[in-house]
């Protein structure tokens, strides 16, 4: 071996064995997928572990080849402002988002970071977020649905499961005037009385609210869809329960909790679907290339046990075409 000796050789060798071990490390490392979130709900909520599932499903693996930067505002006591600064000097690649509180204050932290919405209870493009759906602008995209599009869909049914009933109770707020403007225009044709009851400085009083209600003729209760109403749905399906009002929801979260009906998409198969745009995100898309998606699937969901507490009788053709029944 000419120029080297075979014990140099055999030791060149073993420190280059050493060294690319610790090259590969650095390019597994390189490649680590850092996803933010920040939440009121634990990381333990039903949505979040849907989310991480699916990415598992796409080969993301947390503590390996994914890093979720998940911080817990109830826990934490802190805002979105803070949490979503936080994130950014966490250096995540992507933030998932499904307020529209976290979105204002994640796009004023960072106007780079591509930003995953699934936009439950409001519209991005009404709030200016971004400019369409089709070509979102800047770095946002993901999901939303237009609400005030079901507003008339779920009164349907209720007219149809209560049809002795006539008059209709609404709770909304600042968020869910367009809803609102819906449901009274559809109010006549279903020959529906609309009692609208605004709540006003969260976090909200709704025993007072189902007090106030309880004054007036309502006979069943129809809550919109906002943010500040799902923080407290076990809340409202308890007192709904209580006053043995029907009610109707967004989300079957809230059947899930005690609520009676609910009609709207599938939460959870949103949150599949996000985990599915940061997986797109992270092959190199950008949020500008990626339209925002309204979901084309809804999910019809009733709570049998709920029925019998407030004693009343679903008719057997409402229960045939329940996507999901809870007994």
């Amino acid at each position: 071996m000419s120029g080297m000796g075979r014990r140099e050789f055999v030791a060149l060798l073993g420190g280059a064995a050493a060294a690319w071990p610790l090259s590969g490390l650095a390019e597994q490392s390189a490649k680590v997928l850092r996803v933010g979130m920040a939440s009121a709900n634990p990381r333990t909520f039903a949505t979040w572990v849907t989310f991480e599932r699916r990415m598992r499903d796409l080969g993301y693996v947390d503590g390996e080849n994914l890093a979720v930067e998940f911080i817990h505002l109830g826990a934490r006591g802190i805002g979105f402002d803070d949490a979503m600064r936080e994130l950014v000097r966490r250096g995540v690649d992507a933030i998932v988002i499904s307020d529209d509180i976290a979105l204002k204050a994640a796009t004023a932290a960072s106007s780079t970071i591509p930003i995953i919405i699934i936009a439950i209870a409001f519209d991005p493009v009404e709030r200016g977020f971004v400019t369409s759906i089709s070509r979102p602008t800047g770095n946002v995209t993901g999901l939303f649905f237009r609400r005030p599009e079901l507003v008339a869909k779920q009164m349907g049914i209720l007219r149809e499961t209560f049809p002795e009933r006539r008059h209709l109770g609404i709770f909304w707020d600042a968020l869910t005037s367009s809803q609102l403007d819906a449901a009274e225009r559809v109010a006549e044709p279903l020959r529906l009385q609309l009692h609208p009851l605004k709540l006003v400085n969260p976090p909200y009083d709704f025993a007072g609210a189902f007090r106030q209600l309880a004054e007036g003729p309502a006979e069943m209760l129809f809550v919109l869809s906002s943010n500040l109403f799902n923080e407290q749905r076990k809340v409202l399906a308890d007192l709904a329960i209580q006053h043995r009002l029907p009610t109707m929801f967004v989300s079957n979260l809230y059947v899930e909790a005690g609520g009676l009906m609910s009609y709207g998409p599938s939460v959870l198969g949103m949150y599949r679907r996000a985990a599915e745009y940061v997986g797109r995100i992270a092959k190199g898309a950008k949020p500008a290339d990626l339209p925002i998606e309204q979901p084309n699937k809804f999910d019809f969901t009733v709570n049998v046990r709920t029925a019998q507490a407030i004693g009343v009788t679903l008719p057997p053709t409402l229960l045939a075409i329940a996507d999901e029944v809870i007994e």
